[in-house]
């Protein structure tokens, strides 16, 4: 390379590129975004230095974006070689539903003297109040699109649904999947994980082996005629060798999943749960099912299958509301958690499906006893750690200040700590948390209530298990109700930051400072 090259290669500002590539946007290909980009870059003096790419992700969360998440993470750590950022446009950083979440992961980047620059877009990044208008309602109409496409698509869904045909998932022990072309005419059996291969194609249920479709009436037949219960027919099934499906042992769950599908009659059913633009899964109410009636062709005689429909709401018939709400609260007691799965598996309680029938639906019934199915039950865990070691760092401040000569009065209802009835201090634990893009947060929040002159602030190391530094915060400098931390912060905010408690053990022991100040 020669001098000028050289030289202007030093001058170069110094960039990276994002580029994504969502399914359902083929003509944004990773090798167009780059082309437009790196036009950009050439015309305005840049050198694209490193490349952060997500193909074939969504751009509705951060979840699964592996390039964005090591971009965001790099720029909060300063591991970057570059200043700036190159996106082809407003859309390709993300179609968030919440658009202040697009704001953000730009914010990050900004606050560590990063700009993030859209190639293709009619307005320059810069800050000004007409950059910072359009930029929102860029984002806001990139979430409004993929809103829009899911209810296109689920409204196509449905049609195909009444139209009779299948929409995912596996077939069902006793049934197989058929591809049929446009016209209806039947092409092949498709086997475990395979697809259609041509997007007029379509798949219908149609019965599978004679023995399996003996299974299921002998399913239906024990359970209606015989009266045996669902665990019982697992333990015969199982003794016979029988598998299910999956090649798995058959259990009361599975027999009960049998017994309650309309598939075995014909019957297509779809919207069940739903699980649309990346929200968790959830259940839906039986009015808000899709079904076409005789879409199929049944392997269960409709009046058995009716019959075993009967058994099963008059099985929890025998039950009030509150006595089926009771095993329900003990199951959750037990297992921490619910799903059908788990009730049906559960001898002492009625089957999910009774449940449902009796309270209208599954997520009716979780409130009734208090469960929330979108909880995190891995905090419960954590939090009962972390009132326990609260209490170990009391009990470890009370004893450092009384070795020191100090006296401290603990309340024993708030923990509120009274300091050689100068001044006092509060103890909140900051545990450790995660943002969707793998960024380190802590929480520390003040008790606006008991109003102490000092918080001292735990922060949490990554296991929750142990402190990792401390912050004693006065509280005429903090009057909010919580302030919320990174790995590193501001000057404003470290600068009361320690490694160990020996500061404010020295403050507890130096009682004439404080009087003088």
């Amino acid at each position: 390379m020669g001098e000028s090259e050289e030289l202007q290669s030093d001058t170069c500002l110094k960039v990276a590129q994002y580029v994504r590539m969502s399914t359902e946007h083929q003509r944004y290909s990773i090798d167009n975004q780059e082309a437009v980009i790196a036009s950009y870059a050439e015309a305005n003096g840049m050198e694209i230095v490193r490349t952060y790419s997500d193909s074939g992700k969504s751009g509705l969360s951060v979840e699964g974006r592996s390039g964005l998440k090591r971009l965001i993470v790099d720029v909060d750590l300063a591991d970057t070689d570059f200043e700036a950022i190159l996106v082809y446009d407003v859309s390709r950083w993300g179609r968030f539903q919440d658009a202040d979440e697009s704001a953000y992961y730009e914010y990050i980047c900004k606050q560590a003297g990063i700009a993030v620059h859209y190639c293709a877009e009619q307005f320059d990044n810069d800050g000004s109040p007409v950059s910072t208008i359009v930029k929102g309602v860029k984002r806001a109409m990139a979430g409004e699109y993929s809103r829009e496409l899911s209810a296109k698509v689920f409204a196509g869904q449905c049609r195909l649904i009444e139209k009779g045909f299948r929409q995912g998932g596996p077939a069902g022990y006793g049934l197989r999947r058929m591809l049929v072309d446009e016209a209806g005419r039947t092409k092949t059996i498709l086997q475990r994980g395979e697809h259609k291969s041509l997007q007029t194609d379509r798949v219908i249920l149609v019965p599978g082996p004679d023995s399996e479709v003996g299974v299921v009436n002998r399913i239906y037949r024990a359970f209606t005629n015989e009266g045996v219960d669902e665990a019982t027919i697992a333990k015969r099934l199982n003794s016979d060798g029988i598998k299910t499906d999956f090649g798995n042992p058959w259990t009361r769950g599975t027999v009960h999943q049998v017994l309650t599908n309309e598939k075995y009659v014909g019957n297509n059913v779809f919207n069940r749960t739903s699980t649309k633009l990346k929200q968790p899964r959830r259940a839906n109410a039986p009015e808000d099912w899709v079904r076409s009636e005789g879409a199929f062709e049944a392997i269960v005689p409709v009046d058995l299958f009716h019959m075993a429909q009967g058994i099963i709401r008059e099985r929890a018939r025998r039950f009030s509301d509150e006595e089926m709400l009771d095993r329900l609260k003990r199951l959750y007691e037990k297992r921490g958690v619910l799903s059908g799965i788990i009730i049906d598996e559960y001898e002492d309680t009625p089957s999910s499906s009774a449940y449902a029938h009796r309270f209208g639906s599954l997520l009716r019934a979780y409130s009734l006893v208090g469960f929330e199915p979108l909880r995190d039950y891995r905090f419960i865990a954590i939090n009962r750690r972390l009132r326990v070691y609260h209490q170990d760092v009391v009990r470890s401040v009370v004893s450092q200040i009384e070795a020191l000569g100090g006296h401290v009065e603990v309340d024993s209802d708030t923990d509120l700590l009274i300091i050689n009835r100068e001044f006092t201090a509060s103890v909140s634990i900051a545990r450790f948390t995660e943002t969707g893009a793998g960024l380190a947060r802590w929480n520390i929040r003040f008790d606006s209530g008991l109003k102490p002159n000092l918080t001292i602030g735990v922060r949490m190391d990554s296991e929750n298990a142990k402190a990792l530094d401390y912050y004693l915060l006065p509280a005429i400098d903090f009057r909010g109700p919580a302030i919320r931390l990174a790995l590193r912060n501001a000057f404003s905010l470290d600068t009361y930051r320690f490694d160990t408690l020996a500061p404010f053990f020295e403050m507890a022991r130096r009682v004439q400072l404080l009087e003088a100040a």
